[in-house]
């Protein structure tokens, strides 16, 4: 079971690495790897066992959180009023995009960063994203919302990427003119 000590904080190099593609058949060790990640972000978000384990709760790990180099991540996204998301995509790609983007109001966070770190992250608003379950059978989606804003998270993160490297240093909370905040559902 994969706990908060087994995930790599900044400052670790793997974090600033490209992760490697995939090849299938994956091993047992990648297959195991791809499922303790789903477990872990289910885990995280149940009360009891986040508190009894000391689990920070998350919506999204990718593999080079573990200090695991490979383009694999989970996502389990299920309270946003829209159909649940409990994967994890191994090979993930954006095949396309549109032109709106949006952020979080209270902006990002991340299991590798242990601060707050204000600030507007722009995104796209709606992607279709593909790639493959561990198993190899291909997947093709269309997110929005919140799922789309952690697909491209956990993206980043296969692209040594962080958060908050997406955010002005001189103007945190600047107005984009092409994004919008993400309404909550007691907004909409």
């Amino acid at each position: 079971m994969i706990t908060m000590d087994q995930i790599i904080r900044e400052g670790h190099p793997t974090l600033r690495k490209k992760a490697e593609e995939l090849q299938f058949p994956l091993t047992e060790e990648e297959k195991k790897t791809a499922a303790e990640m789903l477990v872990f972000l289910k885990n995280s978000q149940n009360p009891e066992t986040a508190e009894k384990y000391g689990l920070r709760a998350g919506i999204g790990i990718a593999a080079n959180q573990i200090d695991v180099p490979k383009r694999m991540f989970a996502l389990h996204i299920v309270d946003e009023g829209t159909e649940p998301l409990s994967m994890t995509i191994v090979n993930p790609k954006i095949v396309s995009h549109s032109a709106q983007k949006s952020y979080l109001p209270g902006g990002e966070g991340c299991l590798s960063v242990d601060r707050d770190v204000p600030g507007f992250v722009p995104r796209y608003s709606k992607i279709t994203v593909k790639g493959f379950t561990p198993d190899g059978e291909p997947i093709k989606k269309r997110l929005k919302g919140l799922q789309a804003i952690a697909f491209q998270h956990e993206l980043d993160h296969l692209n040594g990427v962080m958060f908050y490297d997406h955010i002005d240093p001189d103007e945190p909370f600047r107005k984009y003119p092409d994004a919008e905040p993400l309404k909550t559902d007691e907004e909409k």
